[in-house]
Parts: C-alpha cells; structure tokens; sequence
C-alpha cells in the first residue's frame, strides 16, 4: 500500500493515506482566473457543500451565490516568507516574517517598509517559524502584539511591547510567553491566532504529523485552543480547565468570525480533503478517523470541502455573509456564501494561479481584503516583487 504525507502544498512518500467518505452532494466547481470569476473549464466535480438546499421558511438568508473579485493595486512587495497579518487601528499593517522571525510595519498607502525588530526565540525549521500576529483587545492602551511562533522545543504563543518611539529594529520589547507547550513538528504547526468578539484568544494548532494527538483532548495539538489574555483556559471553555476549545483537527490555518459571532476553521486534509469547518465549542471534526465528510457517529462535518490540489487553505477572512479562503498549493481566492453556519452555493474560486501560492487574507473595511502571497516559503516559484500584500475589492 502507497504510503504518503502531504505539506503545505507538496507530497513526499511516508504515510499511508486514509480513506475519505465522498460527500452525498456534489456540485460543480466554479471558478475564475479574472475579477469576473466564471466556470473553470474543463473543471471536475472537486469543491463540494454540506447543506447548500434551501433553508426552512424563516431562517437566516443567503449571501449571494456568485461574486466578483477585483485587484485594486499590489500594496507592498519583496517580502519574505510572510505569514501573519495584522491591521492596525490608526492605519498600517503589521506583517511577520516565518523563516526571518521579523515582524515589518507596511505603510498601507506607500508600501514603505521599517522592520520592527526580531522575535527572539524564533527557530524556524519546515513549516515552522514566526507565524500569526494578533494586536491585543487592549492594543489602544497596551500596545501589545501576540505572536505564535515555533521555538526550539515546542510552538508558543507570546506578547511584545511595540513602541514606536524607538529607532526602527529597536521597536519590539522582549517576548513575554503566554502559552506554551503546543507540540513541535516539521510539518503541521497550525500557527493561526485571533482574538475572538469575546475578547478571548484563540489559536489554531496542528497534530505535528502525530496523528494520535488530534483525538487526545489532553494533549494542545490538533486543536482550536480558547485563551484569556493572559494564557489561561477561558471561562466557559467545554471542557472544565482545559484551554481545548474543539479537537479532531490535523493542521488548522485559518479563523474568522461571521456577524453573529460564529466561528469558522479551515483546515488541511491528507490526500483527498481539505476543509472548511464551522466551529461548535466541544465537538470533535474527525482527524485522523475522517477526512472530509464522514457517517461517523459523533464526527462534525465541513461545511464545504475541496480536493487538496486545489486549494491546501491557509487564511480566512469573513465579510458581508461570505468566507472567504485563501490556498497554497491551490493558488487560488475561495469564496464560500454562507447561510448561517452552512454554505449556501457551491464554492467560487478567483484569481486562479494569477499571483502562485496564497497565505493570509483579512478584512480591510468596506468591501475590501488583505490578500498575502507565499511563494518565497520554499515551496513557491517566486518571480519578480514576490511576496507581496494586494488590495481587493470583493463582493
């Protein structure tokens, strides 16, 4: 039997694949390399939705089945290696760096760049390094930026003075740890943080290529995690004293919340699923005993999944009743319409193989994405001005 571990966006020969149960409703794929979008030809039956029938009379009603998306200009380039995005209240991006460990300011307007500083105790190894940032709930008093990062013995989640006042480089204060003990790998690091309507902390974490860990509960990998500011488990967690807010997950990349604090996931698959999940405090999504959708009793379902060439997701962003998702080695823009926690068309895609490789996309206020580049992650092909941060305008 074919033994096969898949990375982010690649394959190389070691684990044996797990049988995936296809979902009962399949629909077309459409998809679009313009601002226009449209059916992708030649497209296979790949995208699925779970629920897209027509809700009960009275229910929540649906974003619009179709949409557009338009680039309205390339915000910044030469990056390296971003991962994290973070906006900041009174103008400015915060951008890390995985493999350099930096953190950079962007000016939004002129794509000027001055570097922050460095995270110390970065040790950037595979899909490891310097990964999401988050600004504190408090950041207009505090501010504090979180960042995930993987240290030489596990992932961590850590909080840094920015002080503005300081010469560039010099701005970062020291990382004071607030969580640790997320286990390690060379693959699968999650590495996704937010804070959530609530004002709590959440991460999204991998099962490290361990695949056992995702149903172990006592264990931080393969999980949604729920933290207080400070690193505690939060109140009101499902589990009493545990900072596990969901489990049964392999490498989650992406969360967002919609308009009705509702939490959605995304998530790499092995070889045939990836997915995007709507999240329910408590509930096990399957890894490793399903991959996609599955009769399993107990299991939750994606709300919508994809065949893992065409999309490996990374970041999620929410805005006006649609998800959208970005993919790495699908080199494509998702977006998924939502009717309340379910998908409400078949997924679209943008943008298909028109800027290689995508990270991270964001919400940027009226109508508009942050949308993130990889291909200078090492499994890209970078050309001229790679990576780089565009300006979307979306419906």
């Amino acid at each position: 039997m074919p033994f096969h571990r898949r990375l982010e966006g690649t394959m190389i020969v070691r684990r044996r694949a797990v049988p995936a149960v296809l979902a009962a409703t399949v629909l077309l794929l459409t998809a679009g390399c313009s601002s226009g979008g449209g059916e992708l030809p030649g497209a296979r039956p790949a995208a699925t939705t779970s629920g897209a029938t027509a809700p009960a009379p009275g229910t929540e009603s649906a974003a619009p089945a179709k949409g557009s998306v338009e680039v309205l200009r390339t915000v910044a380039e030469g990056l390296k290696t971003p991962w994290g995005l973070a906006a900041l209240p009174g103008g400015g991006l915060l951008v890390s760096s995985r493999d350099d460990g930096t953190v950079t300011r962007i000016d939004e307007k002129t794509g000027k760049k001055t570097e922050l500083g460095t995270v110390s105790g970065v040790s950037p190894a595979g899909e490891g390094g310097l990964l999401g940032i988050a600004l504190s709930p408090d950041y207009a008093s505090d501010h504090m930026i979180y960042a995930y990062f993987t240290s030489a013995s596990d992932n961590r989640i850590v909080r840094m003075l920015y002080d503005e006042r300081k010469p560039a480089g010099e701005q970062l204060g020291a990382p004071d740890t607030v969580f640790k003990g997320i286990p390690k790998g060379v693959i699968h690091n999650g590495g996704r943080i937010a804070f959530g309507p609530d004002g709590m902390l959440y991460a999204g974490t991998g099962e490290s290529g361990q695949r056992g860990l995702a149903q172990d509960r006592k264990s931080l990998g393969g999980k949604i995690l729920r933290l207080t500011p400070d690193g505690e488990p939060a109140p009101g967690n499902p589990f009493p004293g545990s900072p596990v807010y969901s489990y049964g997950h392999r490498n989650v990349q992406g969360l967002a919340w919609d308009d009705r604090q509702r939490l959605f996931a995304s998530e790499f698959g092995q070889d045939t699923w990836d997915e995007l999940n709507a999240i329910k405090p408590g509930d096990d999504y399957g890894w490793p005993e399903a991959e996609g959708e599955s009769s399993g009793t107990g299991l939750h379902n994606p709300l919508a999944q994809w065949h893992t060439d065409e999309a490996s997701p990374s970041g999620v962003a929410y805005a006006d009743g649609v998800i959208w998702m970005a993919g790495l080695k699908g080199r494509r823009l998702w977006r998924v319409p939502l009717r309340g926690t379910q998908a409400a068309a078949a997924p679209q895609a943008f943008l298909t193989g028109a800027y290689g490789r995508l990270r991270t996309v964001a919400p940027a206020g009226g109508g508009k994405l942050w949308l993130v580049t990889s291909n200078t992650d090492g499994r890209g092909e970078p050309k001229k001005g790679d990576d780089r941060i565009l300006e979307l305008r979306v419906r």
